[in-house]
């Protein structure tokens, strides 16, 4: 009988429920929370459903994550893991974003580059703002890259600059910002516009050939990467992706990298990140200012986009909806559909997609260039 008992009492004691803080139980119900917002609101389920089912995962069993010690090897994830740490999951990420997306009206119309310029203003505002708060440089260059609003450039940042410990509620701030473009944006644009400005038309872009269309990567390549070298991981894999898509003679790779390698990595991505949202980890006060900073870089950005949207607007003598600005930071193709559908709103006959997928793809640029360039500022190679 004694043999039952203990035999009882050692399995009830390897559940969860005898090794769980409230911490844990907490980060159980955000999880439960994103997966909600995924599935039934569908706000970017490709990201948030595996963010939040790691973030599930390891507030249940934290050895997941655990490391190699002792000669035993380490939990699942935290072999995913090291492929966020080594900058390879961005970069590939990069490669298959080139591969999916259209640069055509970026090269139709280059003055886009500006308002995704523009645009990165949210992030030099937010390091001045994490050095006040007490973050030092290097924690405040990477904590300040969501403004742009890009996953993958925020996590290549954090492990280029050296702040792993902060990896985790970088990446899952950036993300969650980039799933919530279409609730965060919105109000800053309307706030910012007046309904004659969002009403604007603007003329149809001119066609691009598809000589430019080849050219364009492999010169970006070259000038942005002569410049910041460092960049040449993202904008280099970027380009490569856009090259394989426009060249037309590698469509196998065009797809793979764009569907299957691209997905896969989404999945290893994804989990991986939400699986370094331990309550031990998460649960800081470090952690409510790097989510609180991370929303003030996003609105800067998104504002000035559109106060630049908005001089282009007058310079050009109304030929420019100040919408479009918006969609600078680099959430591809989300922060676009986001000016179309505001523009649709204030009129249903207006089409600004095609004419906000330039800031837009100019963000993701932009973003890679203000990491670079916090690179070379800290002397990383």
């Amino acid at each position: 009988m004694d043999y039952v008992v203990n035999t009882l009492s050692n399995l009830l004691h390897q559940t969860a429920f005898f090794n769980l803080t409230w911490g844990n139980y907490l980060m159980i119900a955000v999880a439960l929370v994103f997966l909600y917002l995924a599935i039934a609101k569908e706000y970017e389920p490709l990201l948030l459903v595996p963010i939040s089912f790691g973030m599930l995962l390891v507030n249940i069993y934290p050895q997941i994550m655990a490391a190699p010690e002792n000669g035993e090897a380490g939990g699942l994830l935290h072999y995913f893991y090291l492929l966020d740490e080594w900058s390879i999951l961005p970069s590939i990420i990069f490669m298959g974003v080139g591969a999916m997306t259209d640069f055509g009206p970026l090269i139709a119309n280059p003055k886009s580059f500006l308002l995704g310029a523009a645009a990165q203003f949210g992030i030099y505002v937010a390091y001045f703002i994490a050095i006040l708060m007490g973050f030092n440089d290097k924690a405040a260059a990477a904590i300040s890259i969501i403004g742009g609003a890009d996953g993958p450039t925020s996590i290549f940042l954090c492990s280029k600059l050296g702040q792993t410990e902060y990896m985790g509620p970088i990446a899952v701030a950036a993300y969650s910002y980039m799933s919530l473009v279409p609730i965060i944006q919105p109000p800053i644009m309307k706030l910012l516009t007046t309904e004659k400005e969002r009403k604007i038309k603007m003329e149809q872009l001119r066609p691009v050939s598809k000589l430019e269309r080849i050219l364009f990567p492999i010169i970006v390549t070259i000038v942005v990467c002569l410049l910041l070298p460092t960049t040449a991981p993202l904008v280099g894999m970027l380009m490569l992706g856009n090259l394989f898509r426009e060249s037309g003679v590698v469509r196998q790779l065009t797809e793979t990298a764009s569907n299957a390698l691209m997905y896969i990595v989404v999945i290893i991505l994804g989990t991986s990140v939400g699986a370094t949202t331990s309550a031990e980890a998460f649960l800081k006060l470090d952690t409510l200012k790097i989510v609180a900073l991370g929303l003030i870089a996003f609105a800067f950005g998104t504002a000035a986009g559109v106060l630049f949207g908005k001089l282009m607007c007058k310079l050009t003598k109304g030929k420019v909806n100040p919408l479009i600005g918006s969609a600078g930071v680099s959430a591809v193709p989300m922060a676009a559909r986001v000016s179309q559908k505001v523009g649709a709103q204030a009129d249903p006959t207006n089409f600004l997609l095609m004419h906000a997928m330039g800031p837009n793809v100019a963000g993701v640029i932009g973003t890679a260039v203000a990491a670079g360039t916090f690179m070379a500022i800290f002397g990383v190679k």
